[in-house]
């Protein structure tokens, strides 16, 4: 795990933009504390800071590799599960290798299969890699999009990194904000491709892109496909329970401290109980939870069952070294620990108290271990989310996650000021956005209705919302550096997953049958029994009335570019409404937080608004 950031150039000599290179690696130290390195060429400069993970010593980037006809450069991030196996074959094809690191077998890999080198890796990662030979820059994105890479066309060449605030430290790049732009913010759905500031382009997963004296060209080298299921239901859950071990057992390589982030849910408990399988000594394991929350818990439209009482069970069934974060709502409220979401995401597009007690249970993990496997995926692959299984809301004609925070597929926004939600026209926008979601989805042809809608659904959360988990854990882990792996998000068990009938999915008419099936040697009754919660929210009401103050102190800032993008009436009402007394006390809390969010973003990264 690490930064990437780079440069290609070919009408400029870049070993004379020392600085700018150095300012664009520097924006990501917090992604690699552990080191600092750049490379030049004329026409090519690439920049890296690395978390140190395999081989502490000899793991130093960017790498090179002399050939007869030029020298091939790479900067990498991320880890490749099958990289023993890869050396293993490469040694066989006659490569030397000084290291006993993943990053110098990506190297020889792209020397021996060139682009090829794709359909060989298993793993999260993003790397760019530079041929001397015939002067092309290629960038590479892992199948899932685990790892984030970002880059901007320039008209003689590329500027690229893992974080737009790499991209962002070139005096090249404008910090412009379109409509699009803002549309990306407010709809809340990540599109693939899009990364917001005007010019620049997000990769998206499966995909590389090549440049040359050519040009920018994106091409995809994976994607989903349907598939026949011919597996019956014992051969399913046994195949599924094969290929998370296998998962689980590759991403527990590390030469540092592991750990494992246990929630009491299903997911979680799964692999926690697959990585103990067999160890002699135990792993730890870390979760969050608030002061008094288990004390004077209430369920809600969010929060079913607090997590306390079933993370317990699975500590004492597996015998981790555990440790709980408590967490009380000042720290929860600590606008610095806003200021470090929103600026470890480069956008206004956090979950207020989820996010911050995410950063929070990273900062102390970095503290014992600098790894951790993580349960993200799972319910997007085995339609976890109880709006898989509401008929009104699966069936309506939207993102079925925004249908159900809003209540309707239409999505309105309206903290928007009137003229910017008519130049927005988000309902439009988000239709869209669907539509062109349903028109890539694979089907099989004699497919039932009930099992093509299920498919679609599917895909719209592997495509459109695993997407934004995924970059949430990322930034908000590597702000810490913290490198946080998914297991679940190995590309094996997606194609699997995706092609399981929906039918077998939920077998015994709950969420995530099948994978309940799979996990029963290894998780306790209790947890196999608990119903889907998602990702605790403090219900402590000084959290509402701490975010009702912040709200207060922005209003007080007369000429504050927050009210372009904020109805200011509107952020009035909701700073000065009962917390008790709201009809939606989960779009009010949403709102609080947009407006704090907004206001952190435009503040630290001042971008241009073009809203006309």
């Amino acid at each position: 795990m690490c930064g990437i950031t780079g440069w290609v150039s070919f009408d400029r000599d870049l070993t004379r933009e020392e600085g700018a290179l150095e300012a664009m690696t520097e924006s990501m130290t917090a992604r690699g504390p552990d080191g600092f390195g750049t490379w030049y060429s004329r026409h090519a400069a690439l920049g890296h800071r690395r978390l140190a993970i395999i081989d502490l010593e000899g793991g130093a980037q960017p790498v090179t590799a002399r050939t007869l006809d030029g020298v091939v450069a790479l900067t990498y991030s991320g880890e490749v599960y099958n990289f023993a196996e890869l050396r293993a074959e490469l040694r066989r094809r006659g490569h030397p290798f000084r290291t006993a690191c993943d990053t110098e077998v990506v190297l020889r890999a792209y020397l021996e299969w060139g682009t090829a080198l794709t359909e060989r890796l298993v793993g999260m990662y993003a790397f760019a890699v530079w041929d001397g030979r015939s002067e092309q820059l290629l960038l590479v994105r892992d199948r899932l999009g685990i790892k984030p890479l970002y880059y901007y066309p320039t008209p003689d060449g590329v500027l690229f990194g893992s974080e737009p605030k790499a991209v962002l430290a070139n005096p090249a790049v404008p910090r412009t904000v379109d409509l699009d732009g803002i549309r990306e913010i407010v709809l809340g759905v990540k599109t693939p491709g899009a990364a917001v500031w005007q010019g620049m382009r997000e990769l998206p997963p499966g995909h590389v892109v090549t440049v040359s004296r050519l040009g920018v060209r994106e091409q995809e080298y994976w994607r989903l496909r349907a598939l026949p299921h011919t597996d019956d239901l014992a051969t399913t859950s046994g195949r599924l329970r094969e290929l998370l071990h296998d998962s689980v057992r590759e991403q527990l390589v590390a030469d540092v401290p592991r750990c494992l982030l246990v929630s009491g849910g299903l997911d979680s408990s799964t692999l926690a109980g697959l990585a103990s399988e067999g160890r002699a000594a135990p792993l730890r394991s870390f979760s969050v939870d608030f002061a008094g929350h288990s004390e004077h818990f209430v369920p809600d439209e969010y929060n079913i069952s607090p997590d306390a009482p079933y993370v317990r069970a699975v500590v004492d069934h597996l015998g981790t070294d555990h440790t709980d974060l408590v967490l009380d709502p000042a720290a929860l409220a600590d606008p610095e620990v806003r200021r470090a979401c929103v600026n470890a995401r480069d956008l206004p597009v956090g979950r207020g108290d989820l996010d911050h007690s995410l950063y929070l249970l990273f900062r102390a993990i970095r503290e014992h271990s600098t790894v951790a496997l993580s349960g993200e995926g799972a319910d997007e692959m085995f339609g976890g989310y109880w709006w898989f299984h509401d008929r009104a809301v699966s069936e309506a004609a939207g993102f079925p996650w925004l249908t159900a925070a809003l209540g309707t597929a239409r999505q309105e926004r309206p903290y928007t000021p009137p003229d910017l939600r008519a130049a927005l026209d988000i309902p439009e926008f988000a239709a869209q956005r669907y539509r062109d979601a349903l028109a890539e989805t694979p089907v099989l042809d004699g497919e039932s209705a009930e099992q093509r809608r299920a498919r679609q659904l599917l895909y719209l959360h592997m495509t459109r919302s695993l997407g934004g988990m995924l970059d949430r854990k990322d930034r908000l882990s590597m702000a810490v550096g913290l490198e946080v792996r998914v297991p679940f998000c190995d590309h094996r068990v997606a194609e699997y997953a995706f092609n399981i009938p929906w039918s077998m999915q939920v077998f015994d008419g709950r969420e995530k049958s099948v994978l309940r099936a799979a996990a029963r040697e290894v998780v306790p009754d209790a947890v196999l029994g608990r119903t889907k919660s998602p990702y605790p929210m403090t219900q402590d009401r000084r959290y509402v009335s701490a975010l009702q103050e912040q709200v207060r102190g922005v209003l007080a800032l007369a000429d504050h570019d927050v009210f372009t993008l904020v109805d200011r009436p509107t952020a009035l009402r909701a700073a000065e409404a009962d917390p008790t007394r709201v009809p939606h006390p989960g779009r009010h809390r949403m709102l609080l937080e947009k407006v704090l969010d907004l206001y952190v973003w435009l503040d630290h990264h001042r971008p241009k608004l073009i809203v006309g």
